[in-house]
């Protein structure tokens, strides 16, 4: 099989598919510098030979968990269901400034952006966000999919299964049985997160079970605007291996793909989100849920925070360890070994660690009555709330040498 691939809407390369296990990707002849697949991939004469059924910047932007289960009944009769297959389908909505398409396929036409209003506004989000669902993938309307799916037979959420859903402009995720509130729960992390680093913007939906995240990497109207890469794939893993990096390794692709003058405010936001991890018991920081946003290889710069939550207020991952590990281990309680980390591989001082530590303190705090709003307001999530301040709370309390910042009543 063979595709073609858009940089920004034009053509730049093929990518061909050898056997099961190859990929191989070839730059058209007048492909520019600045066309770049990606930031491991500049532009060259040579193809880009792996040895996997897709480059990792192809695999990245495969669906995962439940919509890439539905990708996979829904297709499989028709196309087979190898990465290649899957790509095809999903290749013109994809994350960044790529897009893959069969060859001779015409990207010019425009695509509706979908409709999240009734997701936000109503208080039956699941019904909501299945109708998305069953529009996106039916429909074509996103340019996802062939318009032959079948649309008697709609995708059905699982009640076990949280699903994210990608829009033109928006990436849309969805609460489930195993995760009550866990919509709500992102919200509030990403409030605290944004008074601290670039975050993307968020809103929850009046029931609190479906988020919106706005893209960052399109313009206004939902189109490709920059490059994003995560960094699963800037360091060459399967989106599988995802919490087996460590930060060590983050820090070596920083200064990789940076330039020098951008390296320090990266190292910053990287430190702040380290510990902004650790204060809200974030367990599911790991390498695709952070990011290297692009226009050129002279404009690289960490993506804003796009996915931040409390995950130890679920029994299933109350005792899960951070994502990510440094110096050759993972815990919640890191003492001095932190600091000396952030001062070694990111050449963050204590103080300015100390600064960041209180601003995400005040960030905390400044947010905590959002949560009790919430609780008031959900009263589904008034015990989950308690367990998320209390988690706040021994967060800042172990990245402090005194007493717990305090959170009221």
């Amino acid at each position: 099989m063979k595709l073609a691939v858009h940089v920004l809407g034009r053509q730049v390369a093929m990518l061909e598919s050898i056997g099961d296990f190859k990929s191989v990707l070839t730059y058209d002849a007048g492909a520019a510098v600045g066309d770049f697949v990606s930031l491991t991939m500049p532009v060259r004469t040579e193809s880009w030979v792996w040895d996997d059924s897709l480059h990792p910047i192809f695999r990245m932007n495969l669906p995962e968990g439940y919509l890439l289960h539905v990708l996979e009944e829904q297709f499989g009769p028709h196309i087979g269901a190898s990465p290649m297959a899957l790509l095809s389908v999903v290749g013109r909505n994809m994350v960044g400034r790529l897009q893959v398409a069969p060859p001779g396929s015409d990207l010019s036409e425009p695509i509706s952006p979908l409709d999240v209003g009734d997701l936000l506004k109503g208080d039956n989000s699941e019904v909501a966000f299945s109708a998305l669902v069953r529009k996106y993938a039916t429909s074509g309307v996103s340019g996802v999919v062939p318009k032959f799916l079948d649309a008697g037979k709609p995708p059905r959420l699982s009640l076990y299964n949280k699903a994210t859903l990608f829009t033109r402009k928006h990436i849309i995720k969805g609460s489930s049985k195993n995760l009550p509130f866990v919509a709500l729960n992102e919200f509030l992390g990403m409030q605290v997160s944004g008074k601290v680093v670039p975050t993307a913007r968020t809103e929850v939906s009046q029931d609190g079970r479906a988020l919106v995240v706005h893209r960052f990497d399109v313009d206004e109207a939902g189109q490709p605007a920059c490059g994003l890469e995560d960094f699963c794939a800037l360091l060459g893993m399967r989106p599988a291996a995802k919490y087996e990096t460590t930060w060590e390794r983050v820090a070596k692709a920083v200064r990789d793909h940076l330039p020098g003058p951008r390296q320090r405010e990266t190292f910053h936001q990287l430190a702040a989100t380290i510990l902004l991890t650790h204060a809200l018991r974030n367990a599911d920081c790991h390498s695709k849920n952070i990011a290297l946003l692009y226009t050129s290889r002279e404009d690289v710069r960490l993506a804003p925070v796009y996915d931040m939550l409390t995950t130890c207020v679920y029994a299933d991952y109350k005792d899960s360890p951070p994502g990510i590990s440094f110096m050759g281990k993972k815990t919640w309680q890191p003492g001095k070994s932190l600091g000396k980390f952030l001062a070694s591989q990111f050449g963050i001082t204590p103080r300015e660690q100390a600064a960041l530590v209180e601003q995400i303190s005040d960030a905390v705090s400044d947010t905590a009555p959002l949560v009790r709003e919430a609780m008031g307001g959900h009263p589904g999530f008034r015990e989950m709330g308690k367990h998320l301040l209390r988690a706040w709370s021994e967060g800042v309390r172990s990245l402090r040498d005194k007493h717990a910042y305090g959170l009221g009543g």
